[in-house]
């Protein structure tokens, strides 16, 4: 954690966006600065990360910034989760990712070596990473030392960070962004010196940050520029390092390209064959074979008697129809058994399937045998052909992969392959992720003379607000979950889809945020709950559905006048806690409850020491708006019968201050000065079984977080 600095863009107890309190700096570098944070509303640790005032106008950076945020649907554990871009009202722009605990690699480099083993392993959880963020078609450009972590100092628990954005300034670890190069030389690939990168230089990055890791210090960089392209294009000197390590290095980092391990999958292979994520969704599309055409019986010859030379004609006759039959199989004679083939240009063919409708397939094949395995096709599907022959500029195997390209789409529920001389684009929309990334993947590394241009989206089309609704009520532990804002006619793509309430842990909003994650497709998901513990949560349950009535907590120290508006405490600490009647609230009955974390409650207004709680009393002739202290400092308890706390370290985490008014006497008997959650639910909940005459006409409340400094 770095020290504070006058000049740092944010400062501990910040509040940003009205969500997220500043804890302390992580790190800053040259173009942003990092920093770890709270969600007031969740009680969720994250990582922000600002980028610097004067870089927030700049077009390349806020390029680059958004790049990192477009990996959020990246879900794997060795990539960090991203959220969203936020900008301050004074121009700085940030972005919250999840906070990852524990040392980068360069930190554990300054101690010293990492051993081999330990690094095999960082290989092979990294490698995972690269196969999920390479199949979004997102490369990293920046693989090195400082943006892996090893969550608590685990090897096994390797995440990547730092997608797009290169945040360290320091001499020797030069990060430059701009539209000529993006990495750090030490460890960048050497194409990525001349402008040029994709999956293959994360991998020779990753192989160069393992050889650092073992030997404990940066890449030797030569005195001067030529020298350095020197060393790039040369081997990488593995002496001394121990197999299979040194394989897998040297593999992984050949100087040309096409010499190198070609994607993370081979990465994974090499470590270990039986790797348990090379498993692969399989697709149930099965390739429609083209029509097998069986040449037609020809009689004999009959000689023709004229001079001898009619039975050469025959001779020659039979061997042309003998020879036609397999080159019509393969359509090279159609031309001589249809008529005239028309020139077409552009080349054109498009195929699709809308949503719950049947196939079609219209514009020009080249052969006979395409033409009827297209029409069998579509009639297999019950769809219509409307395809002609006709000649062009494509390639000899253009049917060949587009077949095959068709054979890759057929299952999903809604998709369109059009072919424009050798281009090929491909839309569709899979019934789930691993479908999508199966046949995205499959298109993607198809290799023929066609270039094709895939967008696979995750569907459905349309999101009813059923499947969000129950999906919510499937995973609510702490009281009912609220949808909002759902439209009658469903979600469109791209929407977004906001989940509130309150739940048990942060386990089980992943689960909700996962659940949501593989049903809404590609529509953003925000899980927007506020976290409680198990006696919050029994005590939520049993509070009446009443509205706030405006009821104010404020919470402040006993030492000393500073408010609290974070209602964080610390062990040692002293709250304070002040309720504010509203002004319009002159008369009724009012009580003031905290349930704590062992699930115990303390009933501070009304109990024996203080039994008064009608609020003309309260008021005690004041008007307006009234701030009553309900919670004291102990200088002020001593010797007295008020009530005050003291933060130890058996009482770690939330506890709730609960208001609850009603016009009239509630309970038949004064509570008792403490009772358990159960005795206190039962209780609320009685009053509302019996159907009271005087129900409890509004609740409020807020959280109060202790926790070790």
């Amino acid at each position: 954690m770095a020290v504070p600095s006058s000049h740092d863009t944010f400062r501990a107890g910040d509040l940003l966006n009205n969500t997220y309190r500043i804890e302390a700096v992580l790190g800053r570098g040259g173009t942003s600065e990092v920093y770890r944070a709270r969600s007031e509303i969740s009680g969720r640790v994250v990582a922000l990360k600002v980028l610097k005032a004067e870089l927030s106008a700049n077009v390349d950076y806020l390029r680059l910034m958004t790049r990192e945020e477009a990996i959020r649907d990246v879900r794997h554990e060795a990539v960090v989760r991203y959220s969203e871009n936020h900008r301050t009202p004074d121009g700085h722009v940030y972005l919250i990712m999840d906070f990852v605990d524990g040392p980068t690699l360069d930190r554990l480099m300054a101690r010293g070596p990492i051993s081999a083993p330990d690094l095999m392993t960082i290989a092979g959880r990294v490698a995972e990473g690269l196969v999920a963020a390479h199949a979004k078609n997102i490369v990293h450009r920046d693989m090195s030392p400082d943006n892996i972590i090893l969550r608590g100092g685990n090897p096994a628990e390797a995440v990547i960070i730092d997608f797009g954005i290169a945040k360290d300034d320091r001499p020797g670890a030069e990060t430059i962004v701009g539209n000529e190069f993006a990495g750090k030389y030490a460890y960048a690939a050497p194409e990525q010196l001349y402008g040029r990168t994709d999956a293959r230089s994360d991998i020779y990055a990753l192989g160069a940050t393992l050889l650092a890791c073992f030997r404990g210090k940066s890449p030797d960089l030569g005195a001067n520029p030529v020298a350095m392209l020197k060393i790039k294009d040369a081997a990488l000197d593995l002496t001394g390092v121990p197999e299979p390590l040194a394989t897998l290095i040297g593999r992984m980092c050949a100087p040309k390209p096409e010499d190198r391990l070609q994607s993370a999958t081979d990465i994974l292979r090499l470590i270990d064959p039986d790797h348990p994520a090379l498993e692969r969704p399989r697709t149930t599309a099965a390739p429609v074979p083209l029509p097998e055409v069986k040449p037609k019986t020809t009689p004999p010859p009959v000689p023709v008697k004229s001079g001898g030379g009619g039975v050469v004609v025959a001779a020659l006759v039979l061997l042309v129809i003998a020879g036609g039959a397999g080159g019509y199989a393969m359509g090279a004679f159609d031309r001589f058994l249809t008529p005239a083939i028309p020139v077409v240009a552009p080349y054109e063919l498009t195929v699709a399937r809308s949503a719950g409708a049947a196939p079609t397939a219209s514009g020009h094949v080249p052969t006979l045998a395409l033409q009827t395995a297209l029409a069998d096709r579509m009639a297999t599907a019950g769809g219509k052909t409307d395809v002609a022959l006709g000649t062009g500029a494509i390639p000899e195997s253009w049917g060949t992969e587009v077949v095959a390209i068709l054979d890759q789409v057929a299952d999903l529920p809604e998709w369109r392959v059009a072919v424009r001389d050798s281009a090929v684009q491909v839309t569709g929309v899979a019934p789930d992720r691993a479908v999508r990334d199966a046949v995205a993947a499959a298109l993607g590394g198809a290799k023929g003379a066609l270039t094709v241009s895939a967008s696979i989206d995750f569907g459905p089309r349309v999101l009813l607000p059923k499947v969000v609704i129950d999906i919510a009520a499937a995973h609510q532990d702490c009281g009912a979950l609220t949808v909002g804002d759902a439209p009658a006619a469903g979600w469109g793509t791209g929407a977004r889809i906001i989940v509130t309430g309150r739940m048990a842990g942060d386990a089980q909003r992943l689960k909700l945020y996962d659940a949501l994650a593989d049903a809404i497709g590609d529509r953003a998901a925000l899980v927007d709950v506020e976290v409680l513990n198990p006696q919050l949560c029994a005590i939520e349950a049993a509070l009446p559905r009443a509205p706030s009535r405006g009821f104010g907590v404020i919470f402040g120290f006993g030492d000393r006048p500073d408010p609290n508006p974070a209602a964080r405490y610390f062990v040692g600490e002293n709250p304070v806690v002040d309720v504010v009647i509203p002004a319009d609230v002159t008369s009724g009955n009012l009580w003031v409850s905290i349930v704590d974390v062992t699930g115990s409650v303390f009933h501070l207004l009304p109990n024996l020491n203080r039994p008064e709680n009608d609020v003309a009393t309260l008021r005690a002739g004041q008007t307006g708006q009234v701030t009553m202290r309900v919670a004291y400092s102990l200088a002020e308890a001593t010797g007295t019968q008020k009530m005050a706390f003291l933060v130890d370290d058996s009482i770690m985490g939330k506890s709730k201050i609960v208001v609850l008014y009603a016009p009239e006497p509630v309970f038949d008997t004064l509570r008792p000065m403490s009772e358990s959650v159960e005795s206190f639910a039962a209780a609320l909940a009685g009053q509302e079984a019996q159907d009271a005459p005087a129900p409890l006409f509004s609740v409020d409340s807020r959280i109060l977080t202790t926790e070790k400094p």
